[in-house]
């Protein structure tokens, strides 16, 4: 490939993402104003100034624009979880793994924050943002498995797995509730050490 080869197809690559987020963006906002039955396939396009041919080249429906994110391909993670320290708790390498989708999360806050509110409103999205998830966690389990030197049906990396996935949903709608003084990071690491930890109960108030 020639380096115009290479230029041409960065530039439609960038566009792809341009276009994606922005259908995206206007799904999420119109939503929020007006509520998931109020909504067309037609105004989100014209909302992002584009067909809605262009729409249904990159999600089949309407939940699909307003769940589906490329900081949620676990395909990164997994890899990243294969190549950790093998000294290195199994859990502890699921953190580690998470943190390139940590730091894009935290680049679009305002977005995720606007999702979670529309998923928050409209609880029926909430599979739909999971169901993804399915064929990542077997990844996860299989690379669990094998850095432990276990069979994939062992119940450890299942539970690794399950543990893992509900410590970063629950920072993660920690950080998009609060205000802009505390990053995911910290909201991951807090939740993954408790659980390290053992879950110790917290003091009581003073």
């Amino acid at each position: 490939m020639t380096d115009t080869d290479q230029a041409a197809t960065g530039r439609r690559d960038r566009k792809k993402r341009q276009t994606r987020a922005a259908l995206t963006a206007a799904a999420l906002r119109l939503v929020a104003e007006r509520g998931l039955e109020h909504v067309t396939v037609e105004e989100i396009s014209e909302a992002a100034d584009v067909s809605s041919r262009t729409f249904f080249n990159y999600f089949t429906c309407k939940d699909e624009a307003l769940t589906n994110d490329p900081a949620l391909d676990g395909t990164p993670v997994v890899a990243r979880l294969a190549t950790a320290p093998r000294e290195v708790p199994a859990l502890q390498a699921v953190r580690l793994a998470l943190d390139e989708a940590v730091d894009t999360m935290q680049v679009d806050r305002e977005l995720w924050r606007l999702r979670l509110a529309v998923i928050a409103q409209n609880p029926a999205l909430l599979p739909r943002l999971m169901a993804g998830n399915v064929e990542t966690e077997r990844a996860m389990i299989a690379a669990i498995a094998a850095r432990l030197g276990v069979d994939p049906d062992h119940g450890h990396p299942a539970l690794v797995t399950a543990v893992a996935g509900a410590t970063f949903r629950t920072a993660m709608l920690r950080w998009a509730a609060g205000d802009d003084s505390r990053p995911l990071h910290d909201f991951v690491d807090e939740a993954f050490a408790a659980v390290a930890a053992g879950l110790p109960d917290p003091p009581p108030p003073s």
